[in-house]
């Protein structure tokens, strides 16, 4: 029997495409930016014919267009219970538990995105959604001047809680009703120019961090910056002053790799904006806020446990470096790790998938049966292709945070990590990365060998 409601992933499309038109709205450059990584992702496939190969067969070239994520930062636990519901009529669920403490930044995270192939191919749309952690405001006034805030603040529209309930209900939302999920939704991530709150009540909490004051003095949790996919991050930094875009001094994550790993980012920086604040007469005050910004990624391939663990101590290495150039540091301190696919593999430091090949199609059985998997490779009747990273870096988030939030002196929070508090808040158990890559990659082989008749 036929369903006659909307697929999530229709949903999730929808929603997207209605948060990058209103984030092009809102900050103009944004839109600068989205036609410059077309420019140079354009020049890239045209130039790399097995680049343009290889994302084809994996299903990535119509992605790559669509593909975006953004940020939110939400005060409660009941806001991020009910983001869950919301973004779950979407076929988007939590991956990963993210600690910013130790970065400096009062919050701690999970990624909200598909988790299973079909849907990433369709539109991989990830939303990092951070909760404030109020225990780490020291003031105790202050901490109960937030609470206070943020308990009387209403972020969905009683419109989107009831079609959220709907979609419990009946297992999902026919197309008129999720036409007026994706309108009704938009509202919690719109940009509120006036703020709830007097300019003596921002201040204050925007001295304790600038952070806590985008969230709690805010309407909303609008949407604070949406990222395309490049395929070619040092050419977009290079450009982007031609477009009359500034853009940060240098690019987080990994260095430029034959063989790229994990996530690199970049971003514009971000903009002062004018706000409306509360007065005491009646009258609203303007003062400005810095928090909105532009980002690009580059996507590589997912790192294992240990490719992670390595890829930590070289960082940890590399942050512990003598001043010098940061690209020569960066580069120097990552000599050590692996830039080729098959290097990789074999010492179990990146996810693939095991994809047949025509040569191994068709041999004979005899020459497949029975042969370990490394023969079948080197023999070509299998061809590696990197798993994509979907995920997100807890040091390069807190880089992107740190350096769109101003030049203040970074704060430093001595706490313990809280993954059971924030899962309690949740409402739900995150899903663990590591565990939905290789669950990819068993699948790809299986599929593999079953073509090759073993």
């Amino acid at each position: 029997m036929m369903s006659n409601f909307a697929s999530p992933d229709e949903i999730r499309t929808l929603l997207s495409s209605a948060m990058s038109d209103m984030y092009r709205k809102e900050v103009p450059q944004y839109g600068a930016l989205l036609e410059l990584v077309k420019e140079v992702n354009g020049e890239v496939l045209a130039a790399d014919h097995d680049l343009k190969c290889a994302m084809t067969r994996a299903g990535e070239i119509d992605r790559l267009d669509v593909e975006r994520h953004g940020a939110i930062r939400l005060g409660t636990a009941e806001e991020l219970a009910t983001i869950r519901r919301l973004f779950a009529v979407m076929g988007m669920h939590p991956v990963g538990y993210y600690d910013l403490s130790g970065a400096g930044t009062p919050v701690h995270a999970t990624a909200f995105r598909p988790i299973d192939d079909a849907s990433l191919r369709r539109n991989p749309f990830r939303v990092f959604t951070s909760l404030l952690r109020l225990d780490l405001i020291e003031d105790e006034a202050l901490r109960a001047r937030a609470e206070h805030l943020l308990r009387r603040r209403a972020i969905f529209t009683p419109r989107t809680l009831v079609l959220i309930d709907l979609s419990e209900r009946q297992g999902g939302l026919a197309q008129p009703e999720a036409e007026e999920f994706v309108c009704e939704a938009l509202e919690t991530f719109r940009w509120h120019r006036k703020s709830p709150v007097d300019h003596e009540t921002y201040q204050a909490l925007h001295d304790a961090h600038r952070l806590i004051a985008d969230v709690v003095c805010f309407k909303g949790p609008h949407i604070n910056h949406l990222t395309p996919r490049t395929l070619d991050i040092d050419a977009v930094q290079r450009r982007m002053p031609a477009k009359g875009i500034s853009p940060k001094e240098v690019i987080e994550g990994p260095p430029r790799r034959q063989c790229p790993i994990l996530l690199r980012q970049t971003s514009f920086k971000a903009l002062e904006e004018p706000i409306e604040f509360v007065a005491a007469e009646g009258e609203a005050s303007v003062s400005t806020h810095t928090a909105r910004f532009g980002e690009i990624e580059q996507r590589g391939v997912a790192l294992t446990p240990e490719g992670r663990r390595v890829y930590d101590t070289l960082l940890a290495r590399f942050l512990a470096s003598p001043p010098k150039p940061y690209d020569e540091a960066l580069e120097l301190a990552f000599a050590a790790f692996p830039d080729d696919v098959g290097t990789l593999h074999a010492q179990g430091l990146a996810y693939f998938r095991y994809e047949p090949t025509t040569q191994g199609k068709a041999a004979p059985r005899d020459a497949v049966e029975g042969q370990p998997l490394e023969k079948l490779i080197a023999a070509g009747f299998l061809r590696l292709a990197p798993i994509i990273y979907e995920d997100f870096l807890p040091v390069s988030a807190a880089g992107i945070f740190q350096s769109n939030l101003g030049s203040a002196p970074r704060q430093s929070y001595d706490v313990a990590s809280s993954r059971v508090a924030f899962e309690a808040a949740l409402g739900a158990s995150v899903h663990d990365e590591f565990k939905l890559y290789a669950e990819t990659e068993a699948a790809s082989l299986r599929d593999a060998l079953a073509e090759l008749g073993r």
